[in-house]
């Protein structure tokens, strides 16, 4: 008898809801970039508020620019608008530190030009026939790809808000409070072995690096219920966590003493407490949200301490995807729906994770939950092409970044647009990075006590 090959579900393929999706995607990524940068005057739009970032003026002219680039000139081969500030806007070309030396967009003609590409790019969206164009227009790949892009800037931008100082420009409402189950879950679910499909072939907006589907065999594992607390957290530090070297990878020590470092990024002591900033406001550490703003090193840290370790990428997609009762990968935990507000903490609608445990209705199938959104969780893997990969559209976007210097994060955080998460979505970073919207949870081997 001949073993079944795991499936996959999911993917739209109409090809006019496909473009009324991208109007949608569009017009949703615009708006929230107009909000983050509208929120703040002039000057702190041009400022560098960490060499870390660019100014907020250059996300705002690169998001057109590209969007010009590959909309207008690529897609519609319109002519161009402004071919002269291509190398500027050049992120390959430019690091980050050097671009507040650039001759950037004033933010007045900054929003000029995004708004005259945006209102050419609808007439190609109509335009476009999205079956038989070619791999770019075939299912509005390309307006997928630059929405995706822009709303990855406003990730971006979002992190700048939070590294700068002085009072609040954000607001949004607290996300619910954790539901009444929470306090009684399983610390940790067991995930049986087996083969499993990784990646994708049918998600029609999926990026190249989530590309081709694949099977893995993953042995059988346990992985954490939630992702990890702040208050699990705090018993790390108590417990003298950045003062031992024997949990740490060799680098990330060296990192911990340059650095001098004890808490997660935003962490201070005050009158006997651990406070954090938070989008200018300074606040007691919230003890049941999960662990924000670590680096791979001390989520490695942490899960040694704690006698485990971090899942790999594969473990954390089997457990995010896999439906053990019909051996097929769903598009999310829950199934193949768009992620909605009873699912999952995305596209800041509250600027902070939700309390562990919560989102009930978002948990997978073997009951582990957020695993989409509130926290961007750090895996054990190297950010690898899987067998089969194939550069799509140009390799600057995943291929120059293989290797062992990257670190994968899976499930997006509370600052993702749904358009930019999915099961099969892979981020990537290097282990030091901190100031992104970074937590975890830990795995154990099913053979380990």
């Amino acid at each position: 008898m001949t073993a079944q090959v795991p499936q996959e579900t999911g993917g739209d393929v109409d090809p006019e809801a496909l473009r009324q999706r991208a109007v949608a995607a569009l017009t949703t990524a615009r708006a929230r970039t107009e909000l983050l940068t509208s929120c703040v005057a002039d000057p702190e739009l041009t400022a560098q508020h960490s060499p870390l970032m660019s100014p907020l003026v250059w996300d705002l002219a690169h998001i057109g620019n590209q969007e010009e680039q590959w909309l207008l000139r690529t897609l519609g081969r319109r002519e161009a608008l402004r071919p002269d500030i291509d190398s500027v806007y050049d992120a390959f070309e430019h690091p980050r530190a050097e671009r507040p030396a650039l001759p950037l967009l004033p933010p007045a003609e900054a929003r000029r030009y995004v708004g005259d590409v945006r209102a050419r790019v609808l007439d190609v969206v109509a335009e476009t026939p999205l079956t038989g164009g070619g791999p770019l227009a075939d299912a509005g790949f390309a307006f997928g790809m630059v929405a995706q892009h822009e709303q990855q800037h406003d990730e971006t931008m979002l992190i700048t808000h939070q590294l700068r100082r002085g009072a609040p420009a954000l607001s949004a409402p607290a996300p619910p409070p954790a539901p009444a189950d929470a306090s009684a879950l399983p610390a940790e679910v067991l995930v049986p072995g087996g083969p499993f499909r990784m990646g994708t072939d049918v998600e029609p907006w999926a990026l190249d690096n989530e590309r081709p589907a694949h099977v893995r065999h993953v042995p059988s594992f346990h992985i954490d219920t939630t992702p990890v607390s702040n208050g699990a957290y705090l018993r790390f530090i108590e417990d003298g966590g950045y003062t031992e070297p024997r949990w740490w990878a060799p680098d990330g020590w060296s990192y911990v003493r340059r650095h001098r470092l004890a808490a997660p990024l935003f962490w201070q002591r005050e009158a006997g407490r651990w406070v954090r900033r938070r989008f200018g406001v300074t606040e007691p550490v919230p003890v049941a949200e999960p662990v924000l703003h670590v680096s791979w090193y001390e989520a490695d840290a942490y899960a040694r301490w704690a006698g485990r370790r971090l899942p790999t990428e594969e473990e954390w997609e089997k457990a995010a995807r896999h439906d053990p009762a019909t051996g097929r990968s769903r598009r999310y935990p829950w199934g193949d729906a768009d992620p909605s507000d009873r699912h999952a903490n995305l596209g800041q609608r509250h600027l902070r994770p939700a309390p562990v445990g919560s989102y009930p209705e978002g948990a997978s199938p073997l009951g582990v939950r957020q695993l989409i959104g509130d926290v961007w969780e750090w895996t054990a893997s190297d950010f690898l092409p899987y067998p089969g990969f194939a550069a799509f559209p140009y390799r600057e976007y995943s291929e120059v970044f293989f290797g062992s210097d990257h670190k994968v994060l899976r499930g997006g955080s509370f600052a993702v647009d749904p358009v930019a998460c999915r099961g099969t979505f892979r981020n990537w970073d290097y282990p030091v990075r901190r100031q992104i919207f970074s937590g975890f949870r830990t795995a154990r081997d099913a053979g380990e006590g």
